[in-house]
């Protein structure tokens, strides 16, 4: 029997928080190890377990993966959550990039100063509720089913309501004008293995803090200042 996943990466959210809600979603129980010191990620790079020098890594049926896309679309092709053809795993290729790059502005917010955050959670909620909520809540609509791609929960539902939850840390009335979307985060995050996911003391990791952000600083020697965009 396979081992469980192992996770390398920081002990916070970033772009491994994805992969441990898809994970989760799929019910496959998996261990971390959290990256502290400089040495940690160094002998990563001298055993040569980080193909492009960077994390996030997992070790996955004796592989040593990196690249988050390629990650998540190994898990969710392996557990059966990326559709049941191409056509459908087109669709929810496109609604996953999408929220990625919805994702990309609120994950940059614990690296800025706190004129920049609040800069930046503007631009997250004007983005979120003129541009990327209106989509997906006329997808809904539109398909008139439980989930976004047939009828079938997959990655892209994962995706869509990880999203939701985080701009909702930002704002938290964001959905008020996006009633599928509403009945949406109510079905999807009543799934057992989602709810399990959403308890206290799972392995979902919370808003990023200042020990977060000087930890990835201190492993990845990154000193400079980020700016909003």
């Amino acid at each position: 029997m396979a081992g469980k996943p192992k996770l390398y990466y920081f002990d916070g959210r970033g772009k491994m928080e994805s992969i441990r809600w898809l994970l989760a979603a799929a019910g496959v129980e998996f261990e971390e190890e959290f990256l502290e010191t400089r040495e940690q990620y160094e002998k990563l790079l001298q055993e040569g377990s980080l193909l492009f020098q960077q994390v996030p890594m997992v070790e996955i049926d004796g592989m040593k993966m990196v690249q988050t896309r390629a990650i998540l679309s190994y898990i969710a092709a392996k557990h059966n959550l990326y559709g049941k053809d191409l056509k459908e795993r087109a669709l929810i290729d496109m609604y996953v990039e999408g929220i990625t790059d919805l994702m990309v502005f609120i994950m940059m917010c614990p690296f800025l100063t706190p004129e920049d955050k609040e800069k930046q959670h503007t631009l997250i909620t004007e983005r979120a509720t003129n541009r990327y909520f209106p989509v997906y809540g006329k997808v809904l609509k539109e398909h008139g089913q439980d989930f976004l791609v047939g009828n079938q929960f997959s990655w892209a539902d994962v995706s869509l309501l990880e999203v939701i939850l985080m701009v909702e840390e930002v704002s938290s009335n964001v959905l008020s004008e996006f009633p599928q979307l509403q009945a949406f985060k109510e079905r999807i995050s009543n799934i057992p293995t989602i709810k399990r996911f959403l308890e206290p003391g799972s392995q979902k990791k919370p808003v990023a803090g200042d020990t977060y952000v000087e930890t990835v600083r201190r492993v990845l020697q990154m000193y400079y200042n980020v700016k909003a965009n």
